[in-house]
């Protein structure tokens, strides 16, 4: 059996996608009052949007359990896996990546299995578009350590650019980092965002969404030499219009993510970002 490849949902791999390739994802939980939502299990991304739009308080969110994270490890080692590794959202935008290595070490110590918990210090397809080419490898026979040096070197080169409609979301979710400084300077403004080190860093104000996602394009443009792309979106509608900017630059294939429940309760609706990994 191959190593195995884990996420937790805030990499917003589509389902089939993650059924393909053998990529187990724990889900984070979304809460609307009372109700919890497992993201991408109990709640996508269109009904998420839907819902939000119609609640009067935005949702929270929480990472599960040491327990779950120590589950999800202990079933995959007892089909067989030879080792794990897993990959999750930056530890300055959750807990999840602390919770997930205390998890990873007690299952390690019952088990005698290693796994590799790694930072991904980003988020949505910034996590998702190494871990699909990390299972590709794992599936043809990679071992851990080999796996571990190239996510490394993937989740270093990295660029994650968005545009959000309103920085609301991120400021009432605690989420808002540097780009605070934007707050009451924007007016009719759509703030372009890097989701960089685990922090969301600030990077320019445009006044339309059309002329925002031009400049996330010339941005990503501007990084060289790419090994992949992909498009992050709240809806599909968002997804072409960034799809088309990413034609621009790039011939290749372009892998969709749709912004989920958790990583859509801090983006908002009508946000989008195009994703790209340099060449090495």
């Amino acid at each position: 059996m191959a190593v195995r490849i884990v996420v937790d949902s805030t990499a917003d791999i589509p389902a089939d996608r993650a059924r393909e390739l053998g990529i187990t994802v724990i889900p984070l939980t979304v809460h609307f009052g009372d109700d919890a939502f497992r993201d991408g299990v109990d709640m996508d991304g269109a009904t998420f949007y839907r819902k939000m739009a119609e609640s009067a308080k935005l949702p929270t969110t929480s990472t599960p359990p040491p327990g779950l994270f120590e589950e999800v490890f202990r079933k995959l080692i007892a089909e067989g896996a030879t080792g794990i590794l897993a990959l999750h959202i930056g530890s300055d935008l959750s807990a999840t990546y602390s919770v997930s290595r205390t998890a990873a070490d007690a299952a390690t110590a019952a088990t005698g299995v290693p796994i590799e918990v790694l930072d991904s210090r980003s988020v949505n397809a910034g996590i998702g578009l190494p871990a699909e080419i990390l299972a590709q490898e794992a599936r043809q026979g990679a071992g851990l350590a080999q796996l571990k040096e190239h996510a490394e070197s993937l989740l270093r080169r990295v660029h994650l650019v968005a545009v959000l409609d309103t920085l609301e979301n991120l400021r009432r979710g605690g989420r808002i980092g540097n780009a605070k400084a934007l707050l009451g300077t924007l007016l009719n403004v759509k703030p372009l965002l890097e989701v960089r080190d685990s922090q969301v860093v600030p990077l320019e104000q445009v006044r339309t969404r059309s002329k925002a996602q031009e400049r996330i394009g010339q941005i990503i443009a501007s990084l060289g030499e790419l090994e992949a792309v992909a498009v992050a979106e709240s809806d599909a509608t968002v997804g072409e219009q960034l799809d088309g900017v990413a034609r621009t630059f790039w011939n290749g294939p372009i892998e969709h993510f749709t912004l989920g429940p958790v990583v859509g309760t801090h983006a908002g609706p009508g946000a989008g970002a195009i994703i790209a990994i340099t060449r090495e």
